[in-house]
C-alpha cells in the first residue's frame, strides 16, 4: 500500500482577504500561516505547498496586548562589527505597517525554499483596500477558523 500525493499544479488554490482591524498580531499570524501552508485542506502534506493566498488588509490596525506597542523590537544585523540595529514596533509601523505582520508569519513558516514559496502568498496592505479584485477573493473571519 502507498500513499498518492497530489501534484501541487492540481489543487486549486483560493485568495482569501482576512481584516487584520482589531485582531491580536500573534494570533493573525499563526491562523495565515495556518492558511498559507495548507494546513486546512484535506490533502495536507508538509513537504508540498498546498496553501491559499491570503489578503490582509487594516494592517496598520492589528493590537499587541499589554505594553508591547511601545516596548516591543525588532532586532536585526548587518554581520559587521557593531551592525546591530534594533527598532520598537512603533516606530516599524510608522514606517512600514506591513513589516510587522509579514515578519510575524515569516516567523511560523518553515526556514527552507518551500517556507519562503508560501510567503509570496501572502499579500499585505495597510489600508482596507488592495489591487486583487481579479482574482474574485473571499473575505473570511480569521476568529472563526
Amino acid at each position: 500500500m502507498s500513499t498518492v500525493t497530489l501534484p501541487e499544479k492540481a489543487v486549486e488554490r483560493k485568495w482569501l482577504v482576512v481584516d487584520a482591524k482589531d485582531i491580536v498580531l500573534g494570533r493573525l499570524a499563526s491562523r495565515v500561516a495556518h492558511i498559507l501552508k495548507g494546513k486546512h485542506k484535506p490533502v495536507y502534506d508538509p513537504a508540498h505547498d498546498y496553501g491559499d493566498h491570503v489578503i490582509v488588509i487594516n494592517a496598520n490596525s492589528a493590537k499587541l496586548t499589554g505594553d508591547k506597542f511601545t516596548t516591543k523590537t525588532y532586532f536585526r544585523h548587518s554581520t559587521y562589527m557593531g551592525g546591530g540595529k534594533e527598532i520598537t514596533y512603533q516606530h516599524l509601523l510608522a514606517k512600514d505597517p506591513e513589516k510587522p505582520i509579514r515578519k510575524a508569519v515569516w516567523g511560523m513558516l518553515p526556514k527552507n525554499t518551500l517556507g519562503r514559496r508560501m510567503l509570496l502568498k501572502l499579500h499585505v496592505y495597510g489600508g482596507a483596500t488592495h489591487p486583487h479584485f481579479a482574482q474574485k477573493p473571499e473575505l473570511i473571519d480569521i476568529t472563526k477558523v
